[in-house]
C-alpha cells in the first residue's frame, strides 16, 4: 500500500439507521450521495445507505443519478442541479426525479417527458433564504401554477416540494432558520392552493435532522452525517449523535533520512530543523487532496504519536520531522480516521485549517484508492 482511503460501509449503514431514529413523526430518510458519496464512493455509499434504511437518495448532477441507475440502485433518486442544454430524456426515462427551480426548467422537463413517452417526475424547489437555487417567494405562485397545468396535461408528476437551510448548523433557534421554516410552510400552502399534492416535502439537512425535529416533514435529507461526521461540531461530535466516521485516510513512509541541524525542508524552507533530526517522506500531496494550506499545521499520526507536517505540502508528498524518534520506511501514517487509535479526525483537520469537515473528506482525489470495508457488497 502507498496510500488509501479506507471506507467502512458498515458505518455508513449504521449511521443511516441512527439518522432514521432521529427523524421525527415517521419521516423517511433521503441520503445525499453527491460528490462521489462525499468522497466515500458513489455506488458503495448508496448501497450502504439503502441497507441502512434510506428510502431516497439525493445527488446534484444527472450523471450521478444515471450512474446509480446503471449500477442497479432502484430506490427513488432526486437530482437537483441542471444547466440549460442538458439532455433530460435519459433521466426521465430512468425515473429520476428532477429538481425544478423555474418555468424554463419546467418546460424543458415537460418536453423531455414527451420525448421519453412518460411523465417527468419533478420536485419544485423554493428559495426560502439561502439565495442559491430555487424559485423566490415572489416567483413561487407562478411556478406552482405552471407545474399544476403541466401535471394536468400529463407531461409531469410533481412528486416533491423542498428547500434548503442556510444556517441550520447555527441551531434551531437561529433567526434565519426560523424565518426559512416559516417561508417554507407558506410555500407549501401556496402549492396546495395551486392543486399540487406532492408525495414528499423536505427541508431538513444533516444539522436540522439532528437538531430541529419540527422541520422534518416527510423526509429528512442528511448528507455529511450519513458518513459519520458531525454537522454541528460546536454542539457535539459524532459520538453524541450515535454516528461513526466512515473514512480513514492512510499512507506509508516512503523514505527515512537523517539530517543535521539547520536543514531546510521542502519548498521555500518553511521548516528548518533545530537539531539533528530524522525526516520521513510521505507520498501524499495536494494532488491527492491534502490541502497545501496544511503546510506546517496538518496533523498526522505515525508510530502512535501525533505529528505535524513539516514545511510545504507538495503535489505528491509531504515531510514529517520526527526528531530523534525511530521510524522506518513502510510505517503506516494515519492522516485522519474515527480517532479510535488516537489518530486525528477529519474535524481535527478542519479545525487546524479553519475550514469544515465536509471539505476535508470530499477533496480526497481519485488517485487515492478506496478500500471498502465493513462486509457490505
Amino acid at each position: 500500500m502507498r496510500s488509501e482511503a479506507r471506507i467502512d460501509l458498515g458505518a455508513i449503514r449504521d449511521n443511516v439507521r441512527a439518522l432514521a431514529g432521529h427523524a421525527a413523526g415517521g419521516a423517511g430518510v433521503m441520503v445525499v450521495v453527491k460528490a462521489d458519496g462525499y468522497g466515500h464512493g458513489l455506488v458503495p455509499s448508496a448501497r450502504a445507505a439503502v441497507a441502512g434504511g434510506a428510502a431516497w437518495l439525493g445527488v446534484a448532477f444527472l450523471e450521478e443519478a444515471l450512474a446509480l441507475r446503471a449500477a442497479g440502485v432502484d430506490v427513488p433518486v432526486l437530482a437537483w442541479l441542471t444547466t440549460p442544454g442538458e439532455d433530460l430524456v435519459p433521466a426521465v426515462a430512468a425515473d429520476v426525479d428532477l429538481g425544478i427551480y423555474d418555468a424554463s426548467e419546467l418546460r424543458t422537463a415537460a418536453a423531455a417527458a414527451r420525448t421519453a413517452g412518460r411523465p417527468a417526475r419533478l420536485q419544485l424547489k423554493v428559495d426560502t433564504g439561502l439565495s442559491r437555487g430555487g424559485a423566490t417567494p415572489d416567483a413561487w405562485p407562478d411556478l406552482c401554477a405552471a407545474a399544476a397545468a403541466a401535471e394536468a396535461g400529463g407531461d409531469v408528476q410533481v412528486t416533491g416540494v423542498w428547500s434548503h437551510f442556510a444556517f441550520a448548523d447555527g441551531g434551531r433557534d437561529h433567526p434565519t432558520t426560523r424565518r426559512q421554516a416559516a417561508v417554507f410552510a407558506e410555500a407549501l400552502e401556496v402549492a396546495e392552493r395551486a392543486g399540487l399534492r406532492p408525495q414528499v416535502r423536505h427541508l431538513a439537512n444533516s444539522a436540522a435532522t439532528l437538531t430541529a425535529p419540527e422541520t422534518h416533514y416527510d423526509l429528512v435529507r442528511p448528507g455529511l452525517a450519513a458518513y459519520g461526521l458531525s454537522p454541528v461540531p460546536q454542539l457535539g461530535g459524532p459520538e453524541q449523535f450515535g454516528l461513526r466516521p466512515a473514512m480513514t485516510l492512510a499512507s506509508t513512509v516512503a523514505l527515512v533520512k537523517q539530517v543535521p541541524a539547520g536543514t531546510g525542508v521542502s519548498y521555500m524552507h518553511r521548516h528548518v530543523t533545530t537539531a539533528a533530526s530524522t525526516l520521513a517522506l510521505v507520498p501524499l500531496g495536494y494532488a491527492d487532496g491534502v490541502p497545501r494550506s496544511a503546510t506546517g499545521i496538518g496533523p498526522v499520526q505515525l508510530r502512535g504519536r501525533r505529528r505535524t507536517i513539516a514545511g510545504t505540502v507538495c503535489m505528491d508528498q509531504f515531510v514529517l520531522d520526527v526528531g530523534s524518534d525511530v521510524v522506518a520506511a513502510g510505517d503506516e501514517v494515519l492522516l485522519f480516521g474515527p480517532g479510535d487509535q488516537g489518530e486525528p479526525t477529519a474535524q481535527d483537520w478542519a479545525d487546524a485549517l479553519g475550514t469544515i469537515n465536509y471539505e476535508i473528506v470530499t477533496r480526497i482525489g481519485a488517485r487515492v484508492p478506496r478500500v471498502l470495508l465493513g462486509g457490505m457488497p
